[in-house]
């Protein structure tokens, strides 16, 4: 019997707004989570979306998940090279809302308007969400803090890949 896969939905900045650092971490805690036997679930372009599914591709273990890409056009062609499954929207920026109802928990990192409409949208959908501060971006400005009356925990802060492991750890 096969058992079953955690998606987690991780949202953060396309090619444009993604830093080396930025990318590196996302490429490294994909790499962890596929090894912990995670999925990954992104808006399936480049930047952030492309380290992380690049990561999560290059795990030492097998990897019993699959990267999801839900992108915002209409062509699968139009997704990173890493995404297992290409989902084409033809929604743009509506596609977010898919995205973040798809994983079972949300990972921001660094991050501008998208990212802080999936914040958002997580938010609202009460889904767990654990933010990276150090790396700058909307996931830093919620780092730790209650948005509303919504929830009364806030948005875990993290800092490093292990913190973001250790936050998952505690959930699964």
């Amino acid at each position: 019997m096969l058992s079953k896969v955690h998606y987690i939905s991780i949202i953060g900045p396309s090619q444009k707004l993604c830093t080396p650092e930025i990318y590196a971490f996302g490429e490294l805690l994909g790499t962890c989570l596929a090894n912990k036997g995670f999925g990954i679930v992104c808006g399936g372009m480049f930047g952030l979306m492309e380290a992380v599914c690049k990561g999560a591709k290059s795990a030492a273990q097998t990897f019993h998940g699959a990267t999801i890409g839900i992108i915002p056009g209409n062509e699968a062609s139009e997704a990173n090279a890493f995404c297992d499954i290409v989902i084409p929207t033809g929604l743009g920026f509506a596609r977010n809302v898919l995205v973040v109802k798809t994983g079972e928990a949300v990972i921001a990192i660094g991050g501008g308007a998208g990212t802080l409409s999936e914040i958002g949208y997580a938010w609202q959908f009460a889904k767990p969400i654990c933010a990276v501060h150090g790396l700058g971006g909307f996931s830093e400005e919620f780092a730790g803090r209650v948005l509303d009356i919504r929830q009364e925990k806030p948005i875990v802060l993290a800092r490093t890949v292990e913190d973001v492991l250790s936050w998952v750890d505690l959930m699964w």
